[in-house]
């Protein structure tokens, strides 16, 4: 058991939350989204040292301009992104104030469009939408790390 000394101020990684949120009202919050994933990913790398692939911010990029753009389209009012870190992976998770939950249409390669949720769910190691007192929340995980028992740009090619 760790026991901290009085006046210590160092905590394990494992205590302490790595988050941030931000809620965006007009289209022009999906770019600043982005940006603040990129922002956040790079940070996470730098300050804490934990190993972030180029594909895994690429990945979250991506999560997040669909997540956020979903809720801008169909959900009045504004929208809260959270992304944290949790178990080697990045949390993704967009709040809106709608109540419709959306749905995972099957693979249709001739349908022109709504293949968003589709994607997300294929790249992410976990995808959930849970409806909320007030509306509805959707949650994705990507891992950091390409290899996650590895190095963070991958397998290496034997």
């Amino acid at each position: 058991m760790d026991h901290e000394e009085p006046g210590d101020d160092r905590h394990p990684l494992a205590t302490r939350a790595i988050s941030v949120s931000a809620a965006f009202e007009d289209d022009t919050g999906i770019a600043e989204a982005r940006d603040m994933a990129h922002t956040f990913l790079t940070r996470v790398q730098a300050v804490h040292g934990l190993p972030v692939s180029g594909r895994a911010i690429g990945m979250v990029q991506l999560v997040v301009s669909e997540l956020v753009t979903n809720a801008r389209k169909y959900a009045p009012g504004p929208c809260l992104l959270t992304l944290e870190i949790a178990d080697g992976a990045a949390r993704i998770s967009v709040w809106d104030s709608s109540t419709t939950l959306p749905s995972i249409l099957a693979p249709d390669p001739s349908r022109i469009g709504q293949h968003g949720l589709e994607i997300v769910a294929a790249i992410c190691v976990g995808f959930a939408i849970h409806r909320e007192p007030v509306g509805k929340r959707i949650t994705a995980d990507v891992m950091l790390a390409d290899d996650p028992g590895g190095a963070p740009s991958g397998r290496q090619v034997l």
